[in-house]
């Protein structure tokens, strides 16, 4: 459920009183006259629910806490804190600002001072400094932290080795260098009593099955390391999560462990008054004369100066840290204009790369009032204080109803009435959703989507499991019903090298060097390096895949919050040279496609259709990329490019229609190729509604006749070798997933197809052929 479990729909403003600071009121009704707000909802406040410390909680710890003005924890916290005090798996999944934190400090830190450690495991280097500055400030004698990232001095890394009893750490960190030196690290592992892994909604998809199989090898580790000392001694796994679907899966997907599961917010919360905007259309436009939309960031913009006008203390969520400069800046020129310049140090932009002490003079900026207005990307939450906001602007969908609370709840946190706003891209998803409330407000939010038995994932990780100690038939089973014949093929290729023992047979790593080569954020296989032509400075990496996509020539690269242009991509070298540059346009790339089925493991008829998922084995070329102005979204011109082609085997969704429906349609007068085209892009548009990823995950093909089913036929397939789930959830949920798109192709208010419902920024096509009113007539003969 949402974090404030929505009550019915409020008229919108019709002489309704709401618990809203006046300013925010005011410019919501403007919205209402304008048409641009297109629903309003309130969630009701909910009363905080404080129980006493429990009674195994040492005093050190209790009265740091009590020092640091908490005097009892909620509820929930002491819940998920006894549970893993009694040595249960947990995971907490409540809503933000519910002090997940103090549910595994509780425990975390009394198992130290009873001389265990703990690792405690975020998905960014950020964050996981925002913890040990919490944990410093505590000051609980004997607990010694230490952060541990490829950002540490040897000396520091040394002394955490030798000293630390609570390390912090990404799994990008865990899998490069603590395990395969596990051997280096044998003192903290043997002490190993808790694991914590912060923000695990963040691991989905790919990345999410990645860490899955680094958490099975950190289990084995961990095991080696204590046996001799605590036979079945085995540290407790907490895991914190925004409110998800089915939290006890997402724990045992990731852990491969059960837990158990604690929802039950206990922690306070002001009454919130949730919007849905969409921005007007603009005079502008775009391919094959489509209307323009204005953008989100320019609409935060202006209603982020208001704001700030109305004395309102408001903050706006931007999906990219260049996007949240543009809200800033955006808003300063509006305030400008409306003769308010003297406001305009009251805005201000944070992003994720700032220094500490910038973070420090921000947060400080906003207690004492000198800052009312902030555009951020989420980086705002790891470790900034932003009590007392009268208002949050989410400027585009976040990608999930998980994350729209999360951020939504920003709103409101010290206990007063807000005003939380969904401003929409002009994007078919964001147009579906603020025209169609009933698909965010009283719905579940999503079950974390991960799979730890994809091949690809899980062969990179056996060899760096087998690097670090030889794996045994217990250990296969470990790693899930898959790996026994994924460990086969590795030993058929070589990789692995099986051994009969009088206790079974154990698999060793047969190549020099490291195993654990595979990043977790991407693909596998060899990283492209992005560099700095006039430095030599190493900016960052890109699995090769993706190099094709984001760091070709001409690319627009974002890094940190800092822009670059790529100057040449050399493929043969693995390396992008790039050069610092802000061109003020945007850059996506352009592919063709082409699929063929490989087998069909489901299949579902729809009366004389079918809707199938299987595997596939998809060619993609990037053949072009287009520019994008980034202050009106206007298309800037296409450019060719010429890089070779490449192979993905994965998993898709497909759905065709029958020889006699395709008459019926053709014989309609319906333009086929274009309609089915049309349907795909909107369909890829819309399944984040049904599967937690992002458009850019997957990708789609469709053909009037396609030669490997022999009728019309739409295929989605998810964007990562081996599959990544997306399609496997877009065939559960087939009819929601496309009856939401017809809806949304037939809503749109455009007369022949725009990027808000039919046209992809991605199409290798150019978006043409495209058919709007053939689309909604195919979706409606496939739905029947």
């Amino acid at each position: 459920m949402t974090d404030w479990n929505p009550m019915p729909a409020v008229p919108l403003l019709a002489g309704a009183e709401l618990p809203i600071p006046p300013g925010a009121a005011r410019i919501l009704t403007e919205g209402a006259r304008s048409g641009k707000l297109t629903h309003l909802e309130h969630l009701p406040a909910a009363q905080g629910q404080r129980v006493g410390w429990p009674g195994w909680a040492p005093p050190e710890v209790t009265k740091a806490f009590e020092a640091a003005g908490v005097p009892g924890p909620w509820a929930h916290q002491a819940a998920a804190a006894s549970h893993a005090a009694a040595g249960r798996n947990v995971i907490i999944s409540t809503g933000p600002a519910s002090g997940k934190s103090l549910g595994y400090l509780l425990p975390a830190l009394t198992r130290v001072l009873d001389g265990g450690t703990v690792l405690y495991l975020s998905p960014t280097r950020a964050l996981a400094a925002d913890q040990l500055r919490m944990l410093s400030s505590l000051g609980v004698p004997g607990v010694r932290a230490a952060v541990v990232d490829g950002d540490t001095p040897y000396s520091e890394r040394a002394w955490a080795r030798a000293h630390a009893s609570y390390l912090l750490t990404t799994p990008d960190m865990l899998h490069h260098s603590l395990l395969p030196r596990h051997a280096r690290w044998d003192g903290f592992f043997r002490r190993l009593s808790c694991v914590i892994v912060d923000e695990c909604h963040a691991y989905r998809g790919v990345f999410g099955s990645h860490v899955a199989q680094v958490l099975r090898r950190l289990r084995r580790v961990s095991a080696h390391h204590t046996s001799a000392r605590a036979p079945g001694r085995d540290p407790v796994f907490i895991l914190c999560s925004a409110t998800i679907s089915e939290p006890e899966t997402c724990a045992r997907l990731l852990t491969g462990l059960d837990a158990v599961a604690v929802t039950a917010d206990g922690a306070p919360r002001g009454p919130v008054t949730f919007g849905l905007w969409e921005p007007p259309l603009t005079a502008l436009r775009g391919e094959a004369g489509a209307p323009v939309r204005r953008t989100a960031t320019a609409e935060a913009a202006g209603l982020l100066a208001d704001l700030v006008i109305e004395g309102t203390h408001a903050l706006t969520f931007v999906r990219s840290r260049r996007g949240a400069e543009a809200v800033a800046l955006g808003a300063r020129r509006s305030l400008a204009e409306a003769g308010a310049a003297d406001l305009a140090p009251q805005v201000a932009a944070y992003r994720a790369g700032y220094l500490p002490e910038e973070r420090r003079a921000l947060e400080e900026g906003l207690l004492a009032g000198q800052i009312t207005g902030l555009a951020a990307t989420t980086a705002l939450e790891l470790g900034v204080n932003i009590a007392g906001l009268d208002a949050v602007l989410v400027a585009g969908w976040p990608g999930t109803r998980a994350a729209l609370w999360q951020q939504a709840g920003r709103a409101g946190r010290d206990g007063r009435g807000a005003v939380a706003v969904l401003i929409a891209r002009d994007d078919p998803l964001d147009t579906y959703l603020v025209h169609h409330p009933e698909a965010l407000l009283n719905r579940p939010v999503e079950a974390t989507v991960l799979d730890p038995g994809n091949p690809y994932v899980l062969a990179p990780h056996l060899c760096a499991a087998a690097a670090e100690l030889p794996l045994t038939e217990a250990d296969i089973a470990l790693f899930g019903p898959e790996a026994a014949g994924v460990a086969e093929d590795l030993s058929h290729r070589g990789m692995l090298r099986p051994r009969k023992t009088g206790a079974g047979t154990r698999w060793c790593w047969t190549r020099s060097g490291r195993a654990a080569m595979t990043g977790l954020r991407g693909t596998g296989g060899p990283a492209v390096r992005i560099v700095e032509a006039t430095t030599g400075r190493l900016v960052g990496t890109v699995d090769e895949p993706s190099a094709h996509v984001l760091a070709h020539t001409g690319a627009v690269y974002p890094h940190q919050g800092e822009m670059y242009l790529v100057t040449r991509l050399d493929l043969d070298d693995c390396v992008a040279l790039v050069e610092a540059c802000d061109p003020g346009y945007t850059t996506s790339a352009r592919e063709l496609t082409a699929i063929e089925v490989a087998a069909t493991a489901r299949r579902a008829a729809w009366g004389a259709a079918e809707v199938s998922f299987g595997d596939v084995l998809v060619t993609r070329q990037v053949i072009s990329f287009a520019r994008r102005r980034l202050d009106t979204g206007q298309p800037a011109g296409v450019v060719p490019l010429d890089l070779p082609p490449r192979t993905l085997r994965t998993r898709a969704v497909w759905w065709t229609i029958s020889p006699g429906q395709r008459d019926e349609l053709a014989g309609a007068g319906v333009d086929l190729p274009g309609a089915a085209h049309a349907a795909e892009h909107a369909s890829i548009g819309l399944l984040p509604l049904v599967a937690a990823c992002d458009r850019w995950d997957v990708g789609g093909v469709s053909a009037d006749l396609h030669p490997a089913t022999g009728r019309l036929t739409v295929f989605v397939y998810d964007g990562h070798d081996g599959g990544a789930g997306f399609a496997e959830r877009g065939f559960r949920a087939a009819r929601d997933w496309l009856g939401a798109t017809v809806q949304a192709i037939a809503s749109c208010e455009c007369a022949a197809g725009c990027p808000s419902c039919i046209q992809s920024p991605k199409c290798g096509n150019g978006n043409e052929p495209l058919s709007k009113p053939g689309a909604v007539r195919l979706l409606e003969r496939l739905l029947g």
